[in-house]
């Protein structure tokens, strides 16, 4: 398995930015994606970067704002988020997963099977 520690939540206002990071050890990963839940809501998909190409996946309610990078050198995943709303608050969890997925797959949270501690993210004024 991947091991992951995720940093870099906090309390924001509406507008402002964050940036998560989520550095992994263990196993090499093949795709690496944010996850967020919001309390009383189902854990939702947020974003997602697979590791040799790059390629990069968001849910509509964030593609825009949020941009999801990596550093394979520093084996880091990065969440960026911009223009923060209120309805960005929740705990954000980053997931791993080492095994080939399709692009269906990788929306998926069955598919992965590391996953962080997870960090809290509010969006208050």
């Amino acid at each position: 398995q991947v091991q992951l520690v995720e940093s870099g939540g906090g309390l924001v206002q509406p507008g402002a930015s964050l940036r998560l990071n989520c550095a992994a050890s263990g196993r090499s990963w093949y795709a690496m994606g944010y996850f967020r839940q919001a309390p009383g809501k189902e854990r939702e998909f947020v974003a997602a970067i697979t590791r040799n190409t790059g390629n990069t996946f968001y849910s509509s309610s964030v593609k825009g704002r949020f941009t999801i990078s990596r550093d394979n050198p520093k084996n880091t995943v990065y969440l960026q988020m911009n223009s923060l709303k209120p309805e960005d608050t929740a705990v954000y969890y980053c997931a791993a997963t080492d095994s080939v997925v399709t692009i269906g797959e990788i929306f998926t949270a069955q598919r992965y099977d590391s996953w962080g501690q997870g960090t809290q993210v509010t969006v208050s004024s």
